[in-house]
C-alpha cells in the first residue's frame, strides 16, 4: 500500500479553496424564479409559491404583490434550502380573483428579484375532503402514481405536473441520488425542480436512490460502503430542507447485484446473498435512524428470491415492488407470483404472492398523456385508501447543520496498488479516498495527470468499486517512466480535492499487426417491442 499525506500543504490548500468558496457567493451573479400555482387541497383553495435560487444559495425570500399602481411587500416570507429550493403556501381569500407577483431573494446584502408571474385561482381544483382528492383515479380504483427521472426530459422538456394531476396521477417517485458520480450529477439537473413543480401541482412527492454494491466480501466493508451510500442520501435530503408535509419516504431502488464488469461490460462477479441482505438492511437502518421515516425499498420478485435470503429485519419494511404483463384493473390481480409455485422471499405471504406496497405495473404509460414529454413513464399503484396512503407521509425530518453536505472537507487518499505492464494491456491503479472522519467520501472520481503535459493517454476510465474506492483503468500509455499524480476531483466540491505522486513504468510491447476486418453480410432485424405484453395506458 502506498500512502502519502501532505498535511500542511493539504491544511493551506483546504483554507484557499474555502475562501474561494465563500467569494463567488458574493459576486456570482444569483437570480431567482418565481412560480404561482393553484395546489389542489380538501376543503379549500391553496396559492404555492415556488422557486429557486441559483447558484444554489440560502437567501430570504419575501413576495411582492401589485395592486395596479405600486408593488406592495405582503406578510409570505420563508428561507430557501442549501439546494436554493423554495416554497410557500397560503389559503386564497378570494373565490374569483387573478394576481400579480415577484419574488425577492436577499443573499448578503444583495436584493435579487425575479421575473413577475401572473396567477388565477382555479376553482375546479379543491376537493370535499382528502378521500375525493386522492381516491378511485387509478385502474381498479388504486391510487396512481409515477416515476421518474432525467429520462422523462428528453431535450431538457419540462414535466407539467398540473397536467398529471387531472390525468389522476396522486403521487411521483422522483430519482434523488445515484452511486455513480457521472448519473448522480444528471440526476441533480431535475430533481429540485421536479420535487418543487410536482407539490405545487398537489401531487405527494418521493425520492429515490439507485444503489450499486461494492465490490468486497468482507462484511465490514459491505456495511461501511452501506453507511456511505444512506449519508449520500441524507444530506441531499437535507439540502431539499428535510422531509415536508407532501413527501414520501425515501426510497432504495436495489435491482442488481453486479459488482465486476470486464472491459466489454459483462459482469463477472455478483456479491452473495447474504452480504446484498446485509447491506440493504444497513442502509435502511441507517435512513431510519437518521430520518425516523422507514424507506421503501424498490426491486422485482426474482431478484429478491435469488440474489437475497429471507430477512425479517427487511419485512419491517415498505416494499416497492415492479412486475409488468398483469392489470392492477383485475380485483384478484397479485404482482410477485410466478407462474408455477412461489417467489421465496422476504415479503412473501401464505397464499405466494407479495406483501407489497406499491406495485410498478408498467414501464410503458403514455407519457405525454400525463404532461411527460417522453415516450415512455413508469406507472405505479398505491396498496391501500387514503387513510392509509396518508399514514406514509407524516413526521417532518427537519435537517440539522451537521446534516448538511460539508464543503470542501478534508480527505486522504491511499494507491493501493499499480498493475502495469506493456503497452498493450491498460495500466490498473486502485485507489481508495477517504473523509478526514475515516469513513468513504460520496462524491467524487479519480484521474491520473502526466507531469509532462504533451504526453498524450488514449482514455481514462473510473470504475467504482464501492464507495470511495475506484479501479483507474488507463488504455493507450506510451512506453517509458511516465511521472505524474493520481488526483481525486469532485466538481461538487463537498470533498476537498486532494493528489498523490505516481510514476509509470510502462515497457513497449510488440508491435501487432492491424487485422482486416472481414465484411459481415447485414441482416435485417425486426425491431423488438419491449412494451410487448405491457399495460399501455
Amino acid at each position: 500500500m502506498i500512502s502519502f499525506k501532505k498535511l500542511g500543504i493539504l491544511a493551506l490548500s483546504i483554507v484557499m479553496m474555502v475562501g474561494n468558496l465563500i467569494q463567488p457567493a458574493n459576486a456570482a451573479t444569483v437570480s431567482v424564479t418565481l412560480n404561482v400555482s393553484t395546489t389542489p387541497k380538501a376543503g379549500e383553495s391553496i396559492i404555492t409559491f415556488y422557486g429557486q435560487v441559483k447558484p444554489a444559495a440560502k437567501a430570504a425570500i419575501s413576495i411582492n404583490s401589485f395592486n395596479g399602481v405600486t408593488w406592495n411587500k405582503t406578510s409570505l416570507k420563508t428561507t430557501s434550502s442549501s439546494s436554493g429550493s423554495w416554497r410557500i403556501t397560503t389559503v386564497a381569500t378570494a373565490v374569483k380573483a387573478e394576481g400579480q407577483y415577484q419574488a425577492i431573494a436577499v443573499v448578503g446584502n444583495k436584493k435579487n428579484t425575479s421575473k413577475t408571474a401572473n396567477f388565477k385561482i382555479d376553482n375546479s381544483l379543491t376537493f370535499a375532503d382528502q378521500n375525493t382528492l386522492l381516491a378511485g383515479f387509478g385502474p381498479g380504483g388504486h391510487i396512481h402514481g409515477t416515476d421518474i427521472s432525467r429520462w422523462q426530459h428528453p431535450n431538457d422538456k419540462s414535466i407539467d405536473f398540473q397536467k398529471k394531476f387531472k390525468a389522476g396521477m396522486r403521487f411521483v417517485l422522483i430519482k434523488g441520488s445515484d452511486s455513480q458520480e457521472t448519473a448522480d450529477q444528471l440526476t441533480m439537473r431535475w430533481l429540485v425542480e421536479d420535487r418543487n413543480a410536482a407539490q405545487a401541482a398537489g401531487i405527494y412527492t418521493g425520492m429515490y436512490h439507485f444503489a450499486y454494491l461494492p465490490d468486497s466480501t468482507d462484511l465490514a466493508y459491505i456495511q461501511r460502503d452501506a453507511r456511505a451510500q444512506a449519508q449520500k442520501v441524507i444530506w441531499r435530503l437535507a439540502s431539499l430542507g428535510g422531509y415536508n408535509e407532501m413527501d414520501l419516504p425515501v426510497a432504495l431502488d436495489l435491482e442488481q447485484n453486479c459488482v465486476r464488469r470486464n472491459t466489454s461490460g459483462n459482469c463477472t462477479k455478483y456479491l452473495g446473498r447474504t452480504l446484498v441482505t446485509a447491506w440493504a438492511e444497513t442502509w435502511l437502518e441507517t435512513v431510519t435512524e437518521k430520518t425516523g421515516r422507514k424507506p421503501f425499498l424498490y426491486s422485482y420478485a426474482s431478484f429478491l428470491e435469488s440474489a437475497m435470503v429471507r430477512s425479517e429485519k427487511l419485512r419491517q419494511y415498505p416494499l416497492w415492488l415492479a412486475q409488468y404483463g398483469i392489470n392492477p384493473a383485475d380485483p384478484i390481480a397479485q404482482p410477485g407470483l410466478k407462474t408455477v409455485g412461489c417467489f421465496v422471499h422476504s415479503w412473501s405471504t401464505a397464499n405466494c404472492s407479495s406483501q407489497w406496497q406499491i406495485w410498478q405495473y408498467s414501464s410503458c404509460g403514455i407519457g405525454p398523456k400525463y404532461g411527460v414529454p417522453s415516450n415512455r413513464l413508469d406507472l405505479n399503484v398505491f396498496r391501500g385508501t387514503p387513510e392509509t396512503f396518508m399514514s406514509l407521509v407524516k413526521g417532518k425530518w427537519q435537517p440539522e447543520p451537521a446534516d448538511l453536505m460539508p464543503v470542501n472537507e478534508p480527505t486522504a487518499m491511499n494507491i493501493l496498488s499499480v498493475a502495469s505492464n506493456t503497452t498493450n494491456q491498460p495500466v490498473e491503479i486502485s485507489v481508495e479516498v477517504n473523509r478526514n472522519i475515516g469513513s468513504p467520501v460520496v462524491t467524487g472520481t479519480v484521474v491520473f495527470r502526466p507531469t509532462d503535459k504533451t504526453i498524450k493517454i488514449k482514455s481514462q476510465s473510473a470504475v467504482r468499486a464501492a464507495s470511495g474506492r475506484w479501479l483507474l483503468r488507463l488504455t493507450g500509455v506510451p512506453a517509458g517512466e511516465i511521472p505524474g499524480t493520481v488526483n481525486f476531483v469532485d466538481t461538487t466540491k463537498t470533498h476537498a480535492e486532494i493528489e498523490l505522486p505516481l510514476t509509470l513504468n510502462v515497457v513497449q510491447g510488440p508491435v501487432l499487426p492491424t487485422p482486416t476486418p472481414t465484411p459481415k453480410p447485414s441482416i435485417s432485424k425486426k425491431p423488438v417491442d419491449s412494451c410487448a405484453n405491457q399495460i399501455r395506458i
